[in-house]
């Protein structure tokens, strides 16, 4: 068990009586109520799944004790305190939070935190109403305000979805083994004597349907080459559910199935413009995590050059352009579930990284998520960058067998030809070296990749070896530049630019060399008495030392 969006552990010494951080605990309870919920485990040590063998929780009181202690120090918070024993019959106490799921919880002098996967942030102020609207987001699926009683439903739709659960590998004979009505009950289709809004929309009646606040539409349209509309199709009608919304994109619009041609030896491959399954994961994702307690339709607008998926509403809290690919919040936690166990989307927080694996197996550039007032739109552009990295990737894939965060990490490295851990690192959203090795996988120890450098500085670049196999022609460029060959260049440029910035002495010898790399340089020349420098930080200047 590892600390995540759902867990946090704590050492049994955290209780110390008095002396008891208590504001500290209040603090997390908080950010779990203002997620989805979450279990703190006292007793149980970092790094560790149970608590030390012979643990025993002498104050029976504690959980008593806690209960108090946090219902003084927080509001709109909930938790339920119990003293369990693990496999190894060690105790420790395990305080579950609620979601706090229509009211935003806080500390009693008025602080605002949330759970972002495995850490506690506080809410700045004009983050408030994104929160807010979440919180309305997540009990819209639940509630039965409509009032259409359980009994009136669609039979094929409600007949389709019993078979599609039953004959799903993802659903587990647990929950086949239930009734019908068991089954409707656990997925939140109904409730009590009514269907749920979620029930409506996925087994109601076309009336019903419509009758709800935003059920989901969606527009697809053509541009030409003048970005002019020559072709439209509108599912407004109410008739269709989610997942016959989803199947009509897939398998009724004729664009994802063109490809271009290209040579592989003797044989010739098809790579198609936008991957099917890309458009699947887009689609399934806008359907999923929409905010249906906002007005906007889905739109899917097909150019000659790119797809663009606009989706209504803005990112869920704690999500952002530059963490989706790590960071995931289920909106719609039921609908996700149920996307997820008929199989028409991949698990939580692993939907962009198939999108991401799939773009650049084919040799396409990353997608583009953008975030505005009201919408969240996102690019996949149909070109790619070379032939020779989708034959790169295809032979490394084949050959290797490579892992999903392998091939993201290897396609990454290719399509730029040579990228250092920094920039790396910020791509993929990982803050340290443990997190980016983990990406990396085996691509050093199979010698697909090398590195040059260390720490933040180290470069990554595909092992030329592998390259000559393969007849591979990247383009050329400086950023493998040997030290001696640079500072070549460096002289060369201030013998006829003298006094120059770092800056102007990138432009000209060549951008793709990092400023890093080239300062790097420029110290060992200074330090060697090949170069003089005058004025301080960004004023600083370099000429060559005529008296070295």
């Amino acid at each position: 068990m590892i600390e995540n969006q759902q867990y946090e552990k704590k050492s049994l010494s955290f209780l110390k009586g008095k002396n008891t951080d208590w504001s500290e605990l209040a603090k997390d309870c908080v950010c779990f109520a203002n997620a989805s919920g979450g279990k703190i485990l006292i007793g149980i040590e970092d790094g560790e799944s149970e608590p030390s063998k012979g643990q025993l929780i002498k104050d029976r009181t504690l959980p008593e004790t806690i209960l108090k202690a946090i219902n003084h120090r927080t509001i709109n918070t909930g938790i339920i305190a119990n003293i369990l024993a693990a496999k190894n019959e060690a105790e420790y106490i395990e305080i579950q939070v609620l979601r706090s799921s229509q009211t935003i919880a806080s500390t009693t002098d008025g602080r605002y935190y949330i759970r972002v996967s495995d850490e506690c942030k506080p809410i700045p102020p004009d983050e408030m109403a994104r929160l807010a609207a979440d919180k309305n987001a997540f009990v819209w699926e639940e509630q039965t305000s409509k009032r259409i009683f359980r009994s009136n439903f669609n039979f094929d739709k409600r007949n389709q979805f019993l078979n599609d659960i039953i004959s799903s590998p993802r659903v587990s004979n647990f929950v086949k083994s239930k009734t019908e009505d068991e089954i409707l009950e656990y997925y939140f289709l109904t409730k009590g004597d009514y269907l749920t809004n979620l029930g409506i929309l996925w087994i109601g009646n076309r009336q019903d349907r419509a009758s709800l606040l935003f059920p989901p539409a969606v527009q697809i349209i053509r541009f030409n080459e003048r970005d002019e509309k020559i072709w439209k199709v509108t599912l407004d009608d109410y008739e269709l559910n989610p997942k016959e919304i989803l199947s009509k994109i897939i398998y009724d619009i004729p664009d994802w199935q063109e490809s271009f041609e290209m040579s592989d030896g003797i044989f010739r491959k098809n790579i198609p413009f936008i991957p099917i399954d890309v458009v699947r994961e887009l689609v399934a994702n806008a359907l999923v995590h929409r905010t249906y307690t906002t007005r906007g339709d889905i739109f899917i607008n097909l150019f000659p050059d790119r797809l663009e998926i606009h989706n209504p509403g803005i990112l869920p809290y704690g999500v952002t352009p530059q963490n989706i690919l790590s960071k995931s919040v289920r909106r719609n936690e039921h609908l996700s579930k149920i996307f997820y166990d008929l199989n028409l989307m991949e698990r939580e927080g692993s939907g962009y990284d198939l999108v991401y694996e799939l773009l650049l197996s084919s040799g396409k550039p990353l997608p583009i998520v953008e975030e505005g007032d009201d919408r969240v739109t996102v690019i996949v552009r149909k070109q790619i960058i070379s032939k020779e990295v989708v034959k790169l990737m295809d032979k490394a894939n084949k050959e290797f067998q490579l892992r999903q965060k392998e091939i993201i990490a290897l396609g990454l490295i290719a399509q730029h030809n040579s990228i250092s851990a920094m920039q790396l690192s910020k791509i993929l959203n990982q803050k340290d070296d443990k997190g980016l090795q983990n990406w990396l996988g085996r691509l050093i120890n199979l010698e697909l990749i090398l590195s040059n450098g260390k720490t933040k500085g180290t470069e990554y670049f595909i092992n030329s070896q592998f390259l000559r196999r393969l007849n591979f022609k990247g383009k050329t460029d400086l950023k493998k530049i040997e030290p001696h060959r640079l500072q070549e260049l460096i002289f060369q440029d201030l013998s006829v630019y003298p006094n120059s910035q770092i800056g102007d002495i990138n432009i000209r010898i060549g951008e793709e060399i990092t400023p890093r790399k080239l300062k790097s340089e420029l110290d060992k020349m200074v330090e060697e008495n090949k170069l003089i420098k005058s004025g301080e930080k960004r004023w600083t200047k370099y000429s060559i030392n005529k008296l070295g």
